[in-house]
């Protein structure tokens, strides 16, 4: 009789990060049965109150193990400016002040650099993605893509802040790049791509 596989539940309800999730634990040959967190529709968002990314996806990562006695993988991502000192950083999906208007941010945060010539604009994503066991046990590992700020969006794929930045050694946003191009390069896809042998050691 086969093993059963070990469920591993990744604290997103968005149905692509889990299919991303998958694949990159099967290209690594992690034999896994990933879910997401709708899969616990009983058990409640976790609000993001920690001052990194690294801290907000472990807290994600922390409640969901505990609450479904499963390994849990839970990431946090966003745009860090250089010259605003890594803001927007951990705010960056409510930079405008209302969490998840894509269009304000980046309007608001075009203003603020208006100023800035091209050779100041360096910004980067990034995340963080982290795997907690109910014993409490956790790892957390970091992805970033580097590049420059546009000063004007650009592309219609993509969401968030990627119209605007262009990533280093490309012509092109990240709104620009086809879904499957942008992964190959992308902060959560290196993220990710780092945790698998995380997932591989602790869950063997």
């Amino acid at each position: 009789m086969a093993a059963e596989r070990q469920r591993l539940v990744l604290a997103t309800r968005n149905a692509h990060k889990v299919v991303e999730l998958r694949a990159i634990l099967g290209a690594a040959g992690l034999d896994v049965d990933l879910v997401g967190a709708d899969a616990y529709p009983e058990v409640p968002d976790v609000p993001e109150t920690g001052v990194t990314f690294a801290e907000n996806a472990l807290l994600k990562a922390h409640a969901l193990a505990r609450a479904t006695g499963l390994p849990a993988v839970a990431d946090d991502s966003g745009l860090c400016v250089d010259v605003l000192g890594g803001a927007p950083g951990i705010f960056s999906a409510r930079w405008a002040g209302k969490h998840g208007d894509d269009t304000a941010n980046l309007e608001l945060l075009l203003a603020q650099l208006s100023d800035i010539d091209t050779p100041h604009r360096a910004a980067h994503f990034a995340c963080a993605a982290a795997l907690a066991l109910p014993n409490g046990e956790e790892r957390v590992v970091m992805g970033r893509l580097r590049g420059t700020l546009r000063f004007a969006p650009a592309g219609e794929y993509g969401f968030g802040y990627d119209p605007i930045l262009q990533p280093d050694g490309y012509t092109v946003t990240c709104a620009e790049l086809t879904p499957d191009q942008k992964n190959a390069i992308s902060h959560r896809g290196e993220a990710f791509r780092a945790l698998a042998p995380v997932v591989r050691e602790l869950l063997g």
